[in-house]
């Protein structure tokens, strides 16, 4: 055990390292590393939790995790696998090396008083309950997204959650009262007129900012057509697309969250 709490602190010393390999193994010894590999010769696998130890036992990629998207476990996956990757603990494939190096998915920010998740792009979806039809829209900054609110009808676990349906009820009056005392200024629309939307924080200003973006006219993204792909990716002029803070970034960047966003997808990496 104490040999163990030497090598952990050994690793933790290191500075992250930054190379030329392409599949994020920082040797090429790897290349074609189909999911998450642990350096070993640094530490083991004790020091991962249970869900980390899953990736890696079955060289599963994070993007293919089976947590709900947007959940809290999905969340910590992220930001412990960032925490190890940094110090060369684990090695990744390159859609997942290029979410742990580019973005912040796993953190959080404060965005007009609410906690919010970082760098998760968003579908602005509505669920309808199967009780009473009545509709409404997830985001985040509701405290119960899949409890029906005029019902209760939990649609998530097929339950009437009525104790949480009045105290949702409760925080919500609260709500629309501080709001109606100090009305919010510039607060984007619920959903917007874009299909996506992601928090970012401004590495200039440091502040949080939302960021909407996607199609609006109805049209699918075409992901897995090589043309479509081409043309949208030399139409926008994705390669120079470099700035998190504009919706450009994250339209060039839908492939790679396709598959945690639900999105039919046969190949993986950049437009």
């Amino acid at each position: 055990m104490e040999r163990l709490r030497q090598l952990i602190k050994e690793a933790l010393s290191n500075p992250p390292k930054k190379d030329d390999c392409n599949c994020g193994c920082h040797s090429c010894d790897n290349v074609g590393n189909p999911g998450v590999v642990l350096n070993e010769s640094i530490a083991k696998p004790i020091i991962l939790t249970e869900n980390l130890q899953y990736h890696v036992q079955n060289k599963l990629p994070l993007t293919e995790n089976t947590f709900r998207y947007g959940s809290q476990s999905f969340l910590d996956l992220w930001s412990e696998a960032r925490y190890l990757y940094v110090r060369e603990i684990i090695h990744v494939n390159e859609d997942d090396k290029s979410i742990l190096e580019e973005t912040s998915l796993g953190e959080y920010g404060i965005y007009e008083g609410k906690k919010v998740p970082l760098d998760l792009p968003m579908i602005g979806d509505e669920v309808t309950c199967p009780k009473c039809s009545h509709s409404w829209e997830i985001t985040p900054e509701d405290d119960e997204p899949m409890l029906c609110h005029n019902c209760g009808y939990n649609v998530e676990l097929g339950v009437f959650d009525i104790d949480a349906f009045k105290n949702w009820k409760r925080l919500n009056e609260a709500k629309k009262k501080e709001k109606k005392k100090n009305p919010p200024l510039g607060k984007p629309k619920r959903g917007g007129s874009k299909k996506f939307y992601v928090y970012v924080k401004n590495p200039k200003t440091k502040k949080i900012k939302k960021v909407s973006f996607g199609d609006t006219s109805g049209l699918s993204a075409k992901i897995n057509n090589p043309e479509a792909r081409r043309a949208f990716a030399a139409r926008h002029d994705c390669k120079n697309k470099k700035d998190k803070t504009k919706a450009s970034y994250w339209s060039c960047r839908l492939p790679r969250y396709a598959k945690l966003l639900g999105l039919k997808s046969s190949f993986s990496g950049f437009w």
